[in-house]
């Protein structure tokens, strides 16, 4: 494993901080303050207040993924657990400030901000590669992966979306489960039939109810 460089130890510590204290106050020299560096070290490093905003949304995706591969390194956990207890971890209220930054500069993205451009391409393809050793895990071969990769991402960010302007928890749980059904047991064995194995939501399961965090 390659040696920290400042950058990205000074990157681990805003986060830190975020995780801590929240997103509420955003100015550069506060940031600083409050890690014990300067302002000037931070436009150093990552050149603008919104360079490093769009640095801490990938920081946070990427400690989302590596949570996700443990998830799915572990030995016997199937995916609809998977795909349960990763909703676990996103939609944890302390995820809120930044699950709404994300959402933030993506739009900025959509809008052809330059800088927060690459969001576009880097948050879709980095969730795909992040599947691919799931569904090697499963025997599932990878075009059809990433079909399930691409609706699974759909399916969490178009919740989370939802739980952040609604705030209905149990409703945006309770569509979670029903897509998070759908993959109990060897679904991929029933890909042939669109229904799945039982029907659209696939096969009850007794240990199939959510009981995330409340919000």
């Amino acid at each position: 494993m390659r040696e920290k460089s400042a950058k990205d130890l000074l990157l681990d510590q805003v986060v830190d901080h975020f995780v801590t204290d929240g997103l509420g106050d955003l100015s550069l020299r506060k940031v600083a303050a409050a890690i014990g560096t300067s302002h000037r070290m931070l436009l150093y490093h990552f050149g603008s207040k919104n360079g490093l905003l769009l640095e801490v949304v990938r920081a946070v995706e990427a400690r989302s993924r590596g949570q996700f591969g443990e998830l799915g390194r572990g030995a016997g956990i199937e995916t609809d657990r998977v795909i349960r207890e990763m909703w676990r971890f996103v939609a944890d209220p302390a995820q809120g400030d930044f699950e709404r930054l994300f959402f933030a500069l993506y739009g900025r993205a959509l809008q052809d901000d330059a800088q927060m451009r690459p969001l576009l391409v880097e948050s879709i393809a980095s969730w795909l590669e992040a599947n691919d050793a799931l569904a090697s895990a499963r025997g599932l071969p990878l075009d059809q992966a990433r079909v399930h990769a691409r609706l699974g991402l759909a399916v969490v960010r178009g919740l989370l979306l939802d739980l952040l302007a609604t705030g209905d928890r149990a409703g945006v749980d309770a569509s979670l489960e029903v897509f998070a059904r759908r993959y109990a047991g060897s679904w991929w064995e029933a890909e042939g039939d669109p229904a799945g194995p039982a029907g659209p939501a696939g096969p009850a399961r007794p240990d199939s109810t959510v009981s995330p965090r409340a919000s």
